[in-house]
């Protein structure tokens, strides 16, 4: 018996890092999972490794701040298991500048994937959680669905050369929150995670950075940067992965049925 058995679950950008963690364990816990990623080659490759330990998985490729795209995610879901219990809002990236140097695209970016993309997503699943909860309630059930959504401590505290990701990830706890008293009657618990420094190909040591997006976007962190970010934090290491994605599994599991609105810090003790 895992302790998701019975529920479905879609996770945004879960072909790679964290994402993709928290799809494993999801799997191994009894979820029926659809994995999104923006490229097709690392979203078959985890369905494959779900399926292939014996759990269930398809994927949806696409991007998240296409307009069209959260219908057809929230669709893959209900067409191919029969109901949604769980969304992940974990698709993003950074784009970083210094605020006079940063351009009106770059600003833009940030929000239409940290935000208006999670939005987006929720509002296409409100059509079938909320009846389906309202069925629910008629007949005297509980059953509990949950939102998490991924922030980052830089929308906590702020972070230099981030005025757009600080401000989407910011505005992604006032979504989070307002979630969870609009949809807390409906049995939807709606909460977020915000990470520190974890281990992902956004934040390896990179001498000059990958290429993402048409080699347009540089991620990566310089030695130097990184073991100054590594000393500010009080376990002196990055978390990794796995980590990370224990905090997302929390919250999208049982053992978080009475919280909703919280935001979880996991990284390392650096906000306290």
């Amino acid at each position: 018996m895992g302790m998701l058995d019975g529920r479905v679950a879609v996770i945004t950008g879960s072909g790679r890092g964290i994402g993709r963690a928290a799809a494993l364990m999801m799997a191994r816990e009894g979820a029926a999972v659809v994995i999104s990623d923006l490229d097709e080659a690392p979203a078959r490759e985890t369905v494959e490794e779900i399926t292939a330990a014996g759990g269930r998985a398809v994927s949806c490729v696409g991007d998240v701040t296409k307009p069209d795209f959260p219908e057809k995610l929230i669709g893959a879901a209900l067409d191919s298991f029969g109901g949604l219990h769980i969304i992940v809002n974990n698709a993003g990236y950074t784009w970083d500048a210094m605020l006079h140097k940063m351009t009106d695209e770059q600003w833009h970016a940030m929000i239409d994937v940290h935000v208006t993309a999670p939005f987006r997503i929720v509002r296409a699943a409100a059509p079938y959680i909320r009846e389906a909860a309202k069925k629910e309630i008629a007949e005297g059930k509980r059953v509990m669905r949950k939102i998490v959504n991924v922030m980052s401590i830089a929308g906590t505290r702020g972070n230099t050369g981030q005025a757009n990701y600080a401000s989407a990830k910011a505005a992604l706890r006032g979504l989070t929150k307002t979630i969870a008293q609009e949809w807390g009657p409906l049995n939807v618990n709606c909460n977020a995670v915000a990470f520190g420094f974890i281990t992902t190909r956004l934040t390896e040591e990179k001498e000059k950075g990958i290429k993402i997006f048409d080699d347009k976007i540089a991620v990566g962190i310089p030695k130097n940067m990184r073991d100054l970010m590594l000393a500010f934090i009080p376990l002196r290491r990055p978390g990794t992965p796995e980590e990370a994605a224990a905090g997302i599994f929390f919250l999208a599991s049982p053992l978080s049925d009475y919280v909703t609105g919280h935001i979880l810090h996991v990284d390392g003790g650096i906000d306290m």
